[in-house]
């Protein structure tokens, strides 16, 4: 097991490259083993989750040519295997399951384990089942696999919610069905556009991706394409907390500016603001010269932040607004409203010495700033480790966050990022 040693109270300062969106990537990789023809991947993150998504579609048949130092992958599956993936790879991602859809359009069946990922809170697949069911699949549910086999036939369906892997799922499986399919309710991320934009590239009739309407038109087959990955906007924000929390001005490249501003009201709340130049792909963060500072609603009410849909606040995000807000002069109320166990790593920024008040599994209360030191705290999941790095860069004092392989299934190479900013930390 590694782990992250930090000496805090360095400032974060200077140029990082934002990398492709883990997001995106991953869905794209479950799409190439729609066609035959090879399919390229520019701008694809050098993370854990991608080394394992392309495992599993080897596992399918698929031959895959990495360069990872330019970011390009290369997928060709000429002709589909029955492999099923490993429980022990199902285990380790959440989009194992992704699979299902491209599966179950071109060879007309999928068998796959229950996918894991990170433990926080319910994420059920039913939404998947429904919308494979409603366009004419058998589905199964079995302790050990899921199955699904059938003839596949466009169909209008109303999802029960917009969940964004259920919505690329049902997207992959339905640009080879027969006739017209219309996915109402549909999750509006900037991935689902992404998937879109390579779906459309590969030969799909997609319309509609970005907004909670999605009409696709089946085709009899697809072909090989080039598709880049948008640029990771939660990563970026991870990066922006990290130099507002310690003080440090930093310049973004590589952005695609559409997704900032969803991020930008939120975080101005903690007067953390960002100029973009679209023309050059850059975000240029300047502390302020006065300490972070909350802005309060009208009347002086304690603000509220919460998640939710697109284009509401990512869930990914919130983890890094909450030590944001453990070193912004002020209080703030935290609404979780998409997974009940997403804020139960407070209790180690606690620890550290934040003055965060835990209403229930959704809700908790912060007020700042916090003076936080050093300790040892393990990570997690994803977000909640990027989270407690942070703070251990904002803490006086070393810090070591144990288990640090669950970030770097979402970061690319954090510690050396990092370290090239100006923070003092290793991997050990």
């Amino acid at each position: 097991m590694a782990k992250f040693v930090i000496r805090g109270a360095r400032a974060v300062s200077g140029v990082h490259a934002v990398p492709g969106n883990k997001n995106a990537v991953l869905p794209m990789i479950a799409a190439s083993l729609l066609t035959g023809e090879p399919v390229t991947l520019t701008n694809v993150p050098e993370i854990s989750d991608v080394a394992d998504m392309l495992e599993a579609a080897k596992g399918f048949g698929a031959k895959v040519a990495r360069d990872m130092k330019e970011g390009r992958v290369v997928i060709e599956t000429p002709k589909l295997k029955s492999a099923a993936i490993s429980a022990d790879l199902a285990a380790r991602m959440r989009t194992s399951f992704l699979f299902a859809g491209p599966l179950l359009a071109r060879a007309g069946r999928a068998s796959l384990p229950p996918p894991g990922g990170d433990a926080i809170g319910h994420r059920r697949l039913d939404t998947h089942f429904a919308g494979f069911r409603a366009l004419g699949a058998k589905a199964v549910a079995g302790r050990k696999a899921l199955r699904f086999k059938g003839e596949l036939k466009g169909a209008k369906m109303l999802l029960d919610e917009a969940s964004v892997t259920a919505t690329e799922n049902i997207l992959m499986a339905s640009v080879l069905a027969k006739g017209r399919t219309e996915i109402y309710n549909a999750a509006c991320e900037p991935h689902i556009v992404d998937l879109a934009k390579m779906l459309n590239a590969m030969g799909a009739k997609v319309e509609g991706a970005g907004t909670n309407l999605i009409r696709v038109e089946g085709v009899e087959s697809l072909h090989g394409c080039e598709a880049r990955v948008g640029c990771d906007y939660i990563e970026a924000g991870s990066y922006i907390a990290a130099a507002a929390v310690t003080g440090g001005e930093l310049t973004l490249t590589g952005v695609d500016p559409e997704p900032f501003a969803v991020l930008e009201g939120p975080f101005r709340r903690f007067g953390v603001t960002w100029s973009i130049s679209s023309a050059e792909r850059k975000l240029h963060f300047v502390p302020k010269k006065k300490r972070l500072r909350m802005r309060y609603d009208l009347g002086d009410a304690i603000p509220s932040v919460s998640d939710g849909t697109w284009p509401a606040f990512p869930s990914d995000l919130l983890s890094i607004l909450v030590v944001l807000a453990t070193q912004t002069r002020g209080t703030c109320l935290f609404f979780e409203k998409m997974f009940e166990s997403r804020l139960y790593f407070v209790d180690k920024l606690i620890q550290m010495g934040a003055k965060i008040v835990q209403c229930d599994p959704h809700r908790l209360v912060v007020t700042g700033p916090s003076q936080l030191c050093g300790c040892t705290v393990s990570s997690p999941d994803i977000r909640a480790g990027i989270a407690l790095v942070i703070a251990a860069l904002a803490a006086k004092g070393e810090s070591q966050i144990l288990n640090a392989e669950v970030v770097d299934r979402g970061y690319v190479a954090v510690d050396r990022s990092l370290a090239a900013l100006g923070a003092d930390i290793e991997r050990k």
